[in-house]
């Protein structure tokens, strides 16, 4: 399989690939400057970027808008057991909003691809309720089969 990039805007670059290589089985490929690194896992690449108006990944796009994290790129992570990887998080990983909105995103998305789109079913799934299930839906417009 070819290897697949995604560059993803965070606020943060040295938090992200802590987070990333710590929690997720990433490794660093390589962070030549604050604003930037590159991460791997398998045949994924992970590009990191900062808001950088300057230059970029990051930098502001044609009609002046400035990037920000959590709306421009989007990836999923397949982890064995998804229950446990969530329960480790909770556990392990610094609870900043960047990560954890990240974090349910893609346990609502595996859930829901789990179960064949049946919110109750992905709600139970996951142990909250339905409204717990519909907010994050509503409010990242995500979409289910």
């Amino acid at each position: 399989m070819a290897t697949v990039q995604v560059r993803y805007i965070v606020r943060d670059v040295d938090a992200a690939i802590a987070f990333y290589c710590t929690h997720l089985g990433f490794r660093e490929v390589m962070h030549p400057a604050p604003s930037f690194a590159m991460l791997s896992r398998g045949d994924l690449r992970l590009v990191l970027s900062a808001p950088n108006p300057a230059a970029g990944g990051g930098q502001s796009m044609p009609d002046g808008r400035v990037q920000e994290p959590g709306g421009w790129n989007r990836f999923a992570v397949e982890v064995d057991d998804l229950a446990a990887t969530v329960d480790t998080l909770r556990e392990t990983a610094s609870p900043n909003e960047e990560n954890w909105r990240f974090l349910s995103v893609q346990a609502i998305a595996q859930a829901l691809r789990h179960v064949g789109g049946n919110k109750p079913r992905a709600a139970r799934q996951l142990g909250i309720s339905r409204t717990q299930l519909y907010s994050p839906l509503r409010k990242y417009g995500l979409q289910c089969a």
